[in-house]
């Protein structure tokens, strides 16, 4: 028996949404229905957009029936495929643990005595540099684009660069500044897929100070860590950590972010 499909009488539409009901007969399946549904009812209907489509199963047809309903709303309501992206991002504090200070203010000792001068290492105790949690600036951004359709190569491309430092200037960003956190997929009815992207951003860095050693330049999310050392201070006449090497490590792979 062949499947077919026919628009109840009295369209429910009005200025800004709206349903399209239908009878679909010769079928016990809801997926072949459903199926019918969508290749039967318009994408669009007097400048509304299709939303979503639905099927509920008519008990006591012989050979199985369903009613259909296709939802309609404006543009405005519905995402399009291509539309203008939308754009949000976070600017705040975060919590980060250091070792060594930008420069030494001030340092203090008994009248006669000279403080010891660890070169900015902070919270030395026993033979450690404990130093200190403060908060610094942190630069977060994401972004929702529309499509029609996602591969699962483009899916792979996603996964592929998630957790990786921009080999190339992107969104205002120079290269070794953007990390790719993710993205995140969604899809409703026949609309399109919104994508959104989530980056974070920490700028690149150049002439550093650490104690006695200077020229010092970093990619933003590149790791920068110091040695320290025992050093005979003699105006203090103490033996000291202090800094003596200072290390930038490449703790994220660079990726072609025009992929995305």
């Amino acid at each position: 028996m062949a499947v077919t499909i026919q628009e109840k009488f009295g369209r429910q539409l009005g200025e800004k949404s709206g349903e399209l009901l239908y009878i679909i007969l010769g079928t016990e399946d809801a997926g072949v229905a459903k199926s019918k549904l969508d290749a039967t009812a318009p994408t669009s209907y007097q400048g509304l957009f299709r939303k979503d489509t639905k099927v509920d199963e008519i008990a006591g047809i012989s050979g199985g029936g369903y009613t259909g309903t296709a939802t309609y709303g404006t543009p405005g309501q519905v995402p399009q495929p291509n539309q203008d992206p939308s754009y949000q991002f976070k600017i705040g504090g975060q919590q980060k643990h250091i070792n060594q200070s930008l420069s030494t203010v001030n340092s203090y000792a008994p009248s006669g005595q000279t403080a010891p001068d660890y070169k900015g290492a902070i919270g030395y105790n026993n033979g450690n540099v404990n130093g200190t949690d403060i908060l610094v600036h942190s630069y977060h951004f994401s972004e929702t684009h529309y499509f029609a359709t996602v591969s699962q190569a483009y899916k792979n491309t996603l996964f592929a660069l998630t957790g990786k430092v921009n080999d190339a200037t992107f969104k205002g960003l120079a290269a070794g500044e953007c990390l790719f956190l993710g993205a995140t997929g969604s899809k409703h009815g026949d609309g399109p897929w919104a994508v959104t992207y989530n980056f974070a951003g920490s700028p690149n860095q150049t002439g550093l100070v650490v104690g006695d050693i200077t020229g010092i330049s970093k990619d933003g999310w590149d790791y920068f860590w110091v040695h320290y050392a025992p050093k005979d201070d003699t105006n203090a006449k103490a033996v000291v950590q202090q800094p003596t090497a200072a290390y930038v490590e490449k703790v994220y792979e660079r990726g072609d972010f025009s992929q995305l």
